[in-house]
């Protein structure tokens, strides 16, 4: 007869933090819009996966200024759960604004885009503050090619002053 063990937990102390804190930063991402030269968040964290789609805001009880969740792949959400308004941002496939919403409600369904690719979740009022407008083209990825990307473009902005 043999007897069945437990998986044994892992105590805190055997857990590699600056392994798990890298993990963690590695999952959240920036998102600039260029045309504007505003950033809309430095802290949206990915829901890629079926329960983190399904979980989304929910339980919270706020966002801070600098977070947000990027559902992807969505055509549209719900804030059934979420106890706090949000600035909905739709986007195609290539991060191109397709739809916005500011201040979108709590407990309510939000539009349906069949052309969306995935939607941020962003704080009330981050729409209005980087005044992000339809046909909006995007950039979202991880914080350093985010700083590589901006060096990139000074670089050329630079060039255009030049000649």
């Amino acid at each position: 007869m043999s007897i069945h063990k437990p998986h044994r937990r892992m105590m805190p102390a055997e857990i590699d933090l600056p392994k798990a804190k890298k993990q963690m930063h590695q999952s959240q991402y920036c998102v600039y819009n260029p045309i504007r030269e505003t950033f809309l968040s430095l802290a949206v964290v990915a829901a890629d996966n079926t329960f983190a789609r399904l979980k989304g805001l929910i339980g919270r009880l706020r966002l801070r200024s600098d977070e947000g969740v990027w559902i992807v792949p969505s055509r549209g959400i719900h804030t059934i759960g979420v106890f706090f308004p949000i600035d909905l941002v739709y986007l195609d496939e290539g991060y191109r604004v397709i739809h916005v919403e500011e201040s979108f409600p709590a407990f309510r369904v939000a539009p349906w885009r069949t052309q969306s690719a995935s939607v941020l979740q962003l704080p009330p009022h981050t729409i209005y503050s980087s005044q992000t407008q339809l046909g909006d083209q995007l950039v979202i990825c991880v914080a350093n090619e985010m700083e590589q990307h901006l060096h990139s473009h000074m670089t050329s902005l630079q060039g255009q002053v030049r000649s």
